[in-house]
């Protein structure tokens, strides 16, 4: 069942959107990088990352297809960071972009079952 009431062009123009954002930090040289956040960074930009692919998707039932795509930008964030100075890979880090992901996919597949599950139940 889906629930979105986002034009699917719309949902997935911010998944580019978001893409580009992560890429634009990623081609900040190390020195450059605001905050220093590291894993909590990663963390949040692929869990914010992982729910807006979930919503473009318009399924809650897609749980492994967004965690999978958010993943599999993670490895090419990575190897994108092998050619900026200061980067470098860091398979640690591909796997907190997955688990944030995992938890950003989780977190809005909840709230939207929960969103459905009330409007079946006949309450607003």
């Amino acid at each position: 069942m889906t629930i979105s009431k986002i034009p699917r062009t719309v949902a997935w123009t911010a998944v580019v959107a978001w893409a580009g954002v992560i890429f634009w930090f990623s081609s900040l040289p190390g020195s450059q990088v605001p905050g220093r956040f590291g894993p909590l960074g990663h963390f949040g930009e692929y869990a914010i990352f992982g729910a807006l692919i979930l919503i473009a998707l318009d399924a809650p039932g897609r749980l492994l297809g967004a965690v999978a795509l958010a993943s599999a930008y993670g490895v090419t964030d990575e190897l994108h960071q092998l050619f900026v100075v200061g980067r470098h890979a860091d398979p640690i880090d591909w796997i907190v972009d997955t688990t944030g992901a995992l938890v950003g996919v989780a977190v809005t597949a909840w709230v939207w079952r929960r969103i459905i599950a009330r409007y079946a139940n006949g309450r607003p």
